[in-house]
């Protein structure tokens, strides 16, 4: 009984036969082994046919989720066990559709009974089931095995190579016996690492070969697992006067049974390493189409042939070198710790290539609705752009619903070598938000600073059929990994290039006039004159500022040499890597459990500080409230521009381990005076059982003799806040008046207002209600502007 149609297991059970029925020993090893959780838990029985096993998982307490791809299994599962409560049905192809039916929080238990050897992508459906189990649940299979089962049968049974592959990789496994049945007990996590491993020595003086890059219509890649214990591509040594593409169709045939014309198959990458001291020269063919049936056409090579998802590759176990510096050519980043090689990528003249699962577009309509009903994309281009641009094929290291995610998280795609994010594909929100805020007519310009590749291809798709994007890098690894990307999903109308963004695009890349937008996906400490030089004037340049160390994205609109901010946005990024980024001063105080950040202005005197934070503290109440989730970002931003001597005062401890009442690794307004110091932060007043019901006020705390004094100040400050930029109901009041002229103008040549001064330009402040004559600015010292380098 080894059927491979779907119509033939819908006639196997409406012809009333069944599998082997669930034992007595089997039912003992469930109970005994996964017990349901107190209070219930919930389970779910894959391939469930006519649900015997799915009722007794109810009867021990679980709710059951039970589903099977044959109709008719379900319609007897559905009448013989119509007494049973807590079950639920679903006709699922476990292998093939969409999992949307599966419950969202995961399960407890997942049972695989008498059907995994009937599953082609193997390692794929185990790792997706593993993904959800609960903490502590455990994955179930139930099989025959080879050596058990009369030899006609064995299609049905697994041997012990296939079981180890199935347990490599999990926290625990157990394996017992009922009745000559397999049963292995599965505990996670559920994955293992990757590694790249030779085969043995050559007796050869050279290598030459081809490996072919196939993929499904989900877009998961197509790896063998060879009888040598490790993964591999199709692909082998070319024959006689044989080009590359043609050795790979041919291997491709050969091994797996596909085939693909030679019209299909696109040399793209060569790589040039070494094996065991031979030089090894291997071409990447990518195959963007193919027919045929998948088959095991050399079973003595290898064990089978299976379709892998791309995020999963960081956890397959042994991959053979050659293949996975071949997956790297193609999607860099999704195989970690890769040997060295030499690569030669090849302008190849090929289609993108179009594939992707059901699930992907479910999860980016729905990505693309929350965006849209949390008012972040009102016009029908962007609204557009997020429901067509294919936002996992750009983050092939991530599943489907971390790329798709709709709220406030990005996708982190490189990291330097302390940990820190240097790289990432940020929150659709956004992104719309920051689209929007372009505000691009069709067939626009634009020029992008901070590559990755989707974000590119959502303004591309908002300009429009004529529109184009420059988008610019300094990290050469990220560049390569935008073009791979963009040749794979990309539209056509986005370049990429290597450069530090700050220097603007290169000459011949700048449109006549200057770009329609410009677009800085990464926080930056000041305005590079050349985004203002190479805008059109009236463009937008639409980038995350910082100012006082608080970041947001601001939308400016050119006006002659003057940019004038029309929107603010509160937000994060990734820091600048390039010749404008800029390292805080920062001065540790009390052996490091806290720390003075200077973002911008000088860096004050902190002699006597340590002393002054071990004497009494002052607090000077300020009578203004906030309530829960609260936005206060606009008193952070006034405090910073408007206050001298304003940093801010970051705590590495836990609040009760010191004195400051400061969140471990969270910062405050602060400002600084001779050996004294206040900082200002919320202490909640009223508890409540909801939100609604919370309160919290504003507190200035102060330090050394002056802390009194510099307390009031911040309190000050807090009280015009409230007076006049919160008490508005229209957010956008909210915001200053934002002007920014280059560095040097004079000060009379500037409106009335608070003015921050940064290496290449000057920021006035106008905020609703506060009166300045004078241009009032925070001047730099000589060696403080010399970090500007670094």
């Amino acid at each position: 009984m080894t059927y491979t149609a779907r119509d033939e297991w819908e006639k196997h059970f409406s012809d009333g036969r069944g599998f082997r029925q669930v034992g007595e020993r089997e039912r003992e090893l469930l109970a005994e082994h996964t017990p349901a959780p107190d209070g219930g838990g919930r389970a779910l029985d894959v391939g469930c046919g006519t649900g015997e096993l799915a009722a007794y998982l109810a009867s021990l307490g679980y709710t059951v989720d039970a589903c099977d791809f044959a109709n008719s299994a379900l319609a007897r599962a559905r009448k013989d066990h119509a007494a049973v409560e807590g079950v639920r049905w679903l006709h699922l192809d476990i292998e093939r559709d969409d999992h949307a039916p599966l419950h969202e929080e995961g399960y407890d238990l997942i049972t695989l009974r008498l059907m995994y050897p009937f599953v082609q992508d193997r390692g794929r459906v185990l790792h997706a089931l593993g993904e959800r189990l609960r903490d502590g649940g455990a994955l179930v299979v139930i099989t025959p095995v080879a050596k058990t089962t009369p030899e006609e049968r064995r299609g049905i049974a697994l041997n012990e190579d296939e079981i180890a592959v199935l347990a490599a990789g999990w926290k625990a496994v157990e394996r017992l016996d009922a009745d000559g049945l397999a049963v292995l007990m599965l505990r996670g996590p559920c994955h293992t690492g990757t590694t790249a491993v030779e085969k043995r020595p050559t007796t050869a003086h050279a290598l030459t070969g081809a490996l072919a890059i196939v993929t499904d219509d989900s877009g998961r890649l197509l790896l063998g697992r060879s009888r040598r214990g490790m993964l591999e591509m199709p692909g082998g040594k070319t024959r006689g006067p044989e080009g590359f593409a043609a050795a790979a169709v041919r291997e491709l045939a050969e091994e797996t049974g596909l085939v693909a014309d030679l019209a299909d198959a696109h040399v793209v990458t060569m790589l040039v390493d070494d094996s065991h001291g031979i030089p090894r020269l291997t071409a990447v063919v990518r195959i963007t189409a193919w027919t045929g049936s998948l088959t095991n056409a050399e079973p003595d090579k290898f064990d089978r042939w299976e379709f892998f998802d791309l995020h999963a590759l960081a956890f397959v176990g042994d991959v053979f070198v050659p293949a996975a510096l071949a997956i790297d050519s193609v999607w860099p980043g999704v195989i970690p710790d890769l040997p060295p090689v030499v690569s030669y990528p090849l302008a190849a003249d090929r289609p993108p290539v179009p594939c992707e699962p059901a699930e992907a577009i479910r999860l980016r309509q729905a990505m693309a609705q929350t965006v849209i009903d949390g008012g972040w994309a009102p016009s029908e281009p962007v609204r557009e752009a997020l429901r067509t641009v294919p936002r996992h094929r750009f983050a092939p290291e991530v599943n489907l619903a971390a790329a798709y995610d709709g709220g406030d998280r990005a996708v982190i795609t490189r990291r330097d070598k302390t940990g820190t994010a240097i790289s990432s594909v940020s929150a659709a929100w956004l992104q719309a938000d920051m689209l929007e805020s372009l505000r691009l007519q069709p067939g626009a310009i634009v020029f992008e600073a901070g590559s990755g590749g989707y974000n590119a291809e959502l303004i591309a798709h908002a300009a429009g059929p004529e529109g184009h994007v420059v988008s610019v890098d300094i990290d050469p690894w990220v560049v390569r990994r935008t073009r791979a990307f963009l040749t794979e999903a990309g539209s056509g109308r986005v370049t990429a290039v290597e450069a530090d963004a700050p220097l603007g695009a290169r000459a011949h890349l700048v449109p006549r006039g200057g770009f329609d937008g410009s677009v800085i996906t990464y926080n930056c400490w000041d305005i590079a004159p050349a985004w203002r030089e190479q805008l059109a004037e009236g463009g937008r340049l639409v980038l995350p500022l910082e100012m006082g160390g608080y970041t947001r994205a601001i939308a400016f609109e050119r006006r002659g040499e003057v940019l004038h901010a029309r929107r603010f946005t509160y937000c994060g990024f990734v820091r600048d890597q390039g010749q404008q980024a800029r390292p805080a001063p920062v001065v540790p105080l009390l052996d490091g459990a806290l720390a003075l950040r200077f973002d911008d202005g000088p860096v004050a005197d902190t002699k006597g500080l340590q002393e002054a934070l071990r004497g009494r503290r002052h607090e000077v109440a300020a009578g203004v409230t906030t309530g829960a989730n609260a936005y206060f970002g606009s008193l952070q931003l006034y405090a910073a521009t408007t206050l001298p001597g304003f940093c801010r005062l970051v705590a590495h401890q836990d609040p009760e381990e010191g004195m400051t009442a400061i969140a471990k690794d969270r910062d405050a307004p602060t400002v600084v005076g001779e050996a004294s110091l206040a900082y200002l932060v919320h202490v909640q007043t009223k508890d409540g059982d909801s939100p609604q019901g919370k309160q919290w006020e504003w507190v200035a705390h102060g330090f050394g003799e002056q802390g009194t004094e510099l307390a009031e100040q911040l309190v000050a400050t807090t009280r015009a806040w409230d007076r006049h930029i919160r008490a508005y109901d229209n957010d956008e009041h909210a915001d200053p008046l934002l002007t920014v002229f280059p560095a040097g103008t004079p000060d009379d040549a500037l409106p009335a207002g608070d003015v921050l001064d940064k290496l290449h330009c000057r920021l006035v402040f106008q905020w609703p209600g506060r009166q300045v004559v004078q241009p009032n600015p925070v001047e730099r010292p000589a060696a403080d502007v010399a970090t500007q380098g670094v």
